[in-house]
């Protein structure tokens, strides 16, 4: 079969790479992809929101399946747009449609789901420009540390972590009055802070059954010991020490059961993956967000620990038959270092030459902002490389991953060197 991946980071070279390795795969292309994901199959330079050139690609190269990487378009709804369509409504995305996307989409969304199907998640208010008083008044009453989230998808960017009312009071104001992060602040939704340890737990759901894929913690800030400020992640660790059997039980009968069963009861068509970000407090389970999809680069640590044939899952999800698949998951460990460019997260260097990565040894370096320039790798994007390899243990494969990612170069690289040490 032809199967068609959306996206260019580093999640969806992950995706190509299971993919291509598919009994069922015949041709792969990616779109747009990057200078990695040509290794694997055909890249296609279409934005993964140009959904007619997508049509047009699905029919000229007859896709039997679409696997959608990022968020931006499932809450644009692809999948709505595929079922909307005659020539494209029976071919299957794995992905959910808009609906169910606002899990992600939406801050308010998701914590009105949480609290309608009793799924553990902090005390929260959602507050707009209109009623931005009885917000700063609540503030005044809340806890303190409080985190402000802006309700839509603010590329990562749309939470804030504020220790005093004077500055919580001013960065809800500047983001409901002043429209700090556009129309994702036109609601933002005030929350409890909890303490504890984040972990993500990935589930690929047919809206009937589930298949819980291996967990992994990722990091998210640029310096080590996790200090300095946030980026769409630094690396990342699989399995995850603290997720032992009895931790996970808790977790499936309290968040993933009631969350795939509260869809249902939601009358929510869902198809794709559920990504549960999840914070560890005292051992027990409480939710901090939904992703409609995949983490990045949670992925990268997540595909190389799953022996099976990942298409078979994939179909299983299309067909609504993913009760009869099989997963089978490493005991190894796996992880990712996650090369960025100089001046990540802020403005950073573009279009810088990237040499030695024929030196690693035991790591697959899964691309994310690169592309061609001619015969040269170049730099694109923010988060530039991911080093991932699976060693029997974990200080191996920390050992392992740093040492390769140590091997390549280019002007202004820069890795954290201490992923996963927390957990040693």
């Amino acid at each position: 079969m032809n199967i068609l991946i959306l996206g260019s980071g580093g999640r969806e070279s992950a995706f190509a790479w299971k993919v291509a390795q598919s009994a069922h795969c015949d041709k792969l292309f990616i779109a747009p992809g990057n200078a990695g994901t040509t290794q694997y199959g055909t890249n296609v330079n279409i934005k993964v929101t140009d959904f007619e050139g997508i049509k047009a690609l699905v029919l000229k190269e007859d896709i039997n399946l679409v696997l959608v990487g990022p968020e931006e378009p499932l809450v644009k709804g692809v999948h709505d747009f595929f079922l909307a369509d005659e020539q494209l409504k029976n071919i299957p995305v794995v992905g959910p449609q808009q609906e169910g996307a606002q899990l992600e989409g939406s801050k308010d969304f998701s914590k009105q789901f949480m609290e309608r199907h009793n799924i553990p998640t902090a005390a929260y208010r959602t507050f707009t420009k209109d009623t931005l008083q009885d917000g700063l008044t609540y503030l005044a009453t809340a806890g303190l540390p409080v985190v402000l989230k802006a309700d839509g998808l603010a590329a990562g960017k749309g939470v804030l972590i504020c220790l005093t009312l004077e500055e919580a009071q001013t960065e809800l104001t500047a983001m409901l009055a002043d429209a700090k992060f556009g129309e994702a602040s036109s609601r933002v939704v005030v929350e409890q802070f909890l303490t504890g340890i984040e972990l993500s737990v990935f589930v690929m759901t047919d809206g009937n059954s589930y298949k819980i894929l291996p967990e992994a913690k990722d990091y998210k800030r640029i310096g080590e010991g996790d200090t300095g400020l946030n980026t769409g992640g630094m690396g990342s660790i699989s399995p995850v020490p603290f997720a032992d059997a009895a931790y996970m039980k808790k977790v499936e009968e309290r968040v993933i059961t009631p969350t795939i069963e509260g869809l249902k009861k939601d009358g929510i068509p869902y198809k794709g993956f559920i990504f549960i970000g999840l914070m560890n407090s005292n051992g027990e389970p409480w939710v901090i967000e939904y992703n409609c999809r995949m983490g990045d680069p949670e992925t990268e640590s997540v595909m190389r620990r799953i022996d099976s044939d990942f298409v078979d899952l994939l179909l299983g999800v299309a067909e609504g038959n993913l009760n009869e698949k099989e997963i089978i998951i490493s005991t190894k460990t796996a992880a990712t270092v996650v090369m960025v460019a100089g001046g990540y997260p802020g403005e950073y260097l573009k279009n810088k030459v990237i040499t030695g990565t024929e030196n690693v040894r035991d790591s697959i370096v899964f691309h994310a902002g690169t592309s061609m320039d001619g015969n040269d790798v170049i730099t694109t994007g923010g988060r530039v490389l991911a080093i991932t390899t699976v060693q029997d243990n974990m200080f191996s494969a920390l050992q392992q991953a740093t040492a390769d990612a140590s091997r390549i170069y280019y002007d202004g690289m820069y890795f954290r060197k201490d992923i996963g040490f927390d957990l040693l």
